[in-house]
């Protein structure tokens, strides 16, 4: 169960972003839980129909091909917002002031080249399967019942695109908390101590009663 968010918010320009950005990210990350729960569906579907009938699902493997991208990383600028990534919170939490800020900014920056680079691969990727000329627009599709698996390979930079908007206001915040040595910045995860976790967890079992 997800906690309380630990990004503080406030009527800065750079708040207002974040907060614009978040219903695309949860939006982003309802559609991957849709995904990954539809999977299970599909699953007991597939065996009851193996066990029972002797007639599993047809294309079942194709179906989680194409899944397979809306689970593993539609959800990703979500958690990259809300700092639920791994994260080395053993020594980064042992820092404070601007060492903090600035350990965090250049991690942000050195993801965000990285998030940058592939976007650039998986739009590549993405065209060469794309061509409108094809029936589906598809230049290549599934093995089993010929899905096109365009679609699933947009979902990449898309998804990348977002998170790379989300790392940009990251660093923004980071930036702007080493510059003026701020204790609490806005848009910008900040670590818990292990009561505020506790506190936020109880907060999230109370809402949810």
């Amino acid at each position: 169960m997800s906690v309380a968010s630990a990004v503080l918010e406030d009527s800065s320009l750079l708040s207002r972003l974040d907060r614009s950005l978040l219903p695309i990210e949860r939006f982003m990350a309802l559609l991957s839980g849709i995904a990954a729960f539809s999977l299970m569906f599909l699953a007991a579907y597939s065996v009851t129909g193996r066990e029972l009938f002797e007639k599993p699902l047809l294309g079942y493997v194709d179906l989680i091909e194409i899944l397979m991208p809306l689970i593993a990383i539609m959800g990703v600028s979500y958690v990259q917002r809300q700092g639920s990534h791994i994260r080395m919170d053993i020594i980064i939490g042992a820092t404070r002031g601007r060492v903090l800020w600035f350990l965090e900014l250049f991690t942000v920056v050195l993801i965000l080249i990285l998030m940058i680079a592939l976007v650039w691969g998986s739009w590549a990727h993405f065209d060469r399967s794309f061509d409108c000329a094809r029936p589906l627009c598809s230049r290549d599709s599934s093995i089993d019942i010929s899905l096109p698996i365009w679609p699933s390979k947009f979902i990449v930079p898309m998804a990348f695109a977002v998170l790379c908007a989300r790392l940009v206001l990251q660093a923004t915040g980071y930036s702007r908390a080493f510059w003026l040595n701020l204790e609490r910045p806005v848009a910008v995860p900040l670590i818990q101590s292990i009561a505020a976790q506790a506190r936020a967890e109880a907060e999230a079992l109370d809402n949810f009663k």
